[in-house]
């Protein structure tokens, strides 16, 4: 594929504007005030919008279920994703040290924050301090609500352009008025690496193709599997949530590792039941309380990728991140789970570092 694009003189970034890479047709379908082209094979993009009926704001608990031993019940053993992200930072703080004594490089990560989510801000507060722990240099260019999507479009470029930026990360989401797969297919394909560019996710899909990054979020879930000692070969895996972000690339990379596994998504019928028959459970669905103690297989491991902000009252925040898994339920029946905050989170952000400093290696010849 590559030589293909370099004979024809077309840059990575280009694919996306030729009309026979868009795989469309004619046909339309109407959504509201606008309509899409779709080729029918493809099936209609309905946006995952789930019921929430199990889900209250006070988690009221279920009964226990009636094949759980409640004799045998054990307290799940919590993975402790602060402990395990410490380790990494360690591991890339050497990384980066030697890069800079040995070769005078110093790996660069942008961001790229638009409008006053407090969460999003929260996020980013949290890579740049990230970053500054383990000696790589940081870029923040924070943008209005009421901006236009061209002023976010020139942020990405003028990352682009610049040399001493190796990685470049908008946060997401972007205003719900944006482009949000125009301004990130805008971002240099070997400076994604959030890994959600085309070529990156296809690469991802496609057995024995290796993407020059994969989605922070997926690698953190694996690592965290890994490094708590679950074997994921032969192992059946629900993946709850089929975002680009995290649900997609996650099964994509779970069956890499020869997982067998199964998503559940908003308009999946009895979700509960097909959750229940998974060794491991991934959830990212984002929706606070959705996966329940009766979802679960006893000695289940459970990774709860949720961050959900659930306004709170007479504490010293006005909101409290919750995960996807009604956390004090399932630790009465999975083996291993991990907590929100603490668990997936951290790990992420040690993911990308890690690929900030792979992108810098990349871009130097160092590999």
């Amino acid at each position: 594929m590559r030589a293909l694009f370099s004979k024809a003189k077309i840059t990575y970034r280009q694919t996306r504007s030729l009309p026979a890479l868009r795989f469309l047709t004619s046909d339309h379908v109407q959504r509201g005030n606008f309509s899409k082209k779709i080729n029918p094979i493809l099936g209609p993009d309905f946006p995952d919008i789930w019921n929430l009926q199990s889900n209250t704001a006070s988690v009221l608990p279920h009964p226990t279920p009636s094949y759980y031993n409640q004799e045998e019940a054990t307290v799940a053993s919590v993975i402790d994703g602060k402990s395990i992200a410490e380790k990494i930072r360690s591991e890339i703080a050497k990384e980066v040290h030697i890069l800079k004594t040995e070769h005078g490089k110093i790996p660069g990560l942008a961001v790229v924050l638009v409008g006053q989510r407090r969460d999003s801000k929260t996020y980013v507060r949290f890579k740049i301090k990230a970053c500054h722990e383990v000696g790589i240099s940081s870029f923040l260019t924070e943008l209005p609500e009421d901006c236009s999507e061209g002023e976010v479009l020139n942020a990405v470029a003028g990352f682009n352009s610049n040399p001493a930026v190796h990685s470049i990360l908008v946060q997401l989401p972007l205003p719900q008025r944006m482009n949000e797969e125009r301004i990130l297919n805008e971002i240099s394909l070997e400076k994604d690496v959030d890994g959600f560019h085309p070529l990156n996710m296809g690469n991802l899909a496609i057995n024995g193709r290796r993407p020059l990054f994969i989605p922070c979020a997926s690698k953190a879930c694996i690592e965290l599997l890994l490094r708590s000692g679950v074997e994921l070969k032969g192992k059946n895996v629900t993946v709850i949530g089929r975002s680009n972000v995290v649900g997609l690339p996650t099964s994509l990379l779970l069956q890499r590792h020869h997982a067998t596994v199964t998503i559940v998504h908003a308009l999946t019928k009895n979700p509960q039941n097909i959750t229940r028959e998974a060794d491991i459970v991934v959830s990212a669905a984002g929706v606070p309380n959705l996966v329940r103690g009766d979802w679960l297989k006893p000695g289940a491991v459970v990774i709860d990728v949720g961050t959900n902000p659930v306004e709170v009252q007479n504490e010293e925040h006005d909101y409290r991140l919750t995960g996807d898994v009604c956390y004090e339920e399932a630790l009465k029946v999975a083996s291993k789970i991990t907590p929100v905050p603490g668990g997936v989170g951290p790990v992420t952000i040690a993911m990308l570092l890690s690929s900030t400093v792979e992108s810098a290696k990349m871009i130097y010849g160092l590999e």
